[in-house]
């Protein structure tokens, strides 16, 4: 099975300052090192607890590009919102290799980013399920995108995948992403809040709701204690 990347350490030393996101947040100045010695880690925690923010600066540190248009203008910029993946240092297993970032707010651009390719070059969407992603339903081109991207050797960190998908669209979902990390060549990391995703067979679950990022079981995750609870008690909320 594929283990790309053994692991990634914080250089706090390298840290540039500790008074500006996302150098203020505790669990990234707690917290050491993180193994990934599966295929397939997951980031779970409430919003805001920096698992989004360590997952883009993972794609940064292993130079994946990030489609995504540049937004509008911003009372305020913080100069070291994006300086995260400068103090993270990577072992990877045998040498860096390619891969691909994916977040559902910023899929809508590489679609379009590939029709454009395509207008030149239809071979490209044979890549991508063999047709242009903008024609089909938000749901229906990521899906086209999964099955097609993931068979392709590389490291695939996901950012919420669930957004925009329907349950059995997520349990498809697991489906593709167990094929193709038991088949050896793909590695994932995947933030999510789908208790449906976090049953991902045989893999880590690292949880960022505490002081250190830690390891911790499917069950004890709020995600899947909340939809029990509901699911056993749906009747008191109608």
């Amino acid at each position: 099975m594929a283990n790309h990347i053994k692991s990634v350490t914080f250089l706090h030393e390298k840290f540039p300052t500790d008074e500006h996101y996302p150098f203020t947040l505790p669990i990234f100045n707690q917290t050491k090192c993180l193994s990934f010695d599966k295929p397939i880690t997951l980031f779970v925690g409430e919003n805001g607890t920096g698992k989004s923010t360590l997952l883009e600066a993972l794609a940064h540190a292993c130079g994946i590009h990030i489609w995504s248009t540049p937004g509008g203008a911003r009372y305020q910029v913080n100069r070291y919102e994006k300086q995260l993946h400068k103090c993270l240092n990577l072992e990877w297993s045998d040498g860096q290799i390619p891969g691909a970032f994916f977040g559902s707010e910023i899929f809508k651009d590489f679609a379009n980013t590939l029709d454009n390719w395509a207008a030149s070059d239809p071979g490209q969407l044979k890549y991508f399920g063999g047709k242009s992603l903008v024609t089909q339903s938000h749901g229906q081109s990521m899906m086209s995108y999964f099955r097609a991207r993931y068979k392709i050797r590389g490291i695939y960190l996901l950012d919420e995948p669930e957004t925009a998908l329907s349950p059995r669209s997520q349990l498809e979902l697991i489906e593709i992403i167990g094929e193709n990390s038991r088949a050896g060549h793909a590695q994932f990391i995947i933030a999510t809040h789908s208790p449906i995703l976090l049953a991902c067979r045989g893999a880590t679950i690292y949880s960022f709701d505490h002081a250190q990022v830690r390891v911790i079981e499917y069950e004890e995750t709020e995600h899947y204690k909340i939809y029990r609870k509901f699911l056993t008690d749906w009747e008191k909320y109608i």
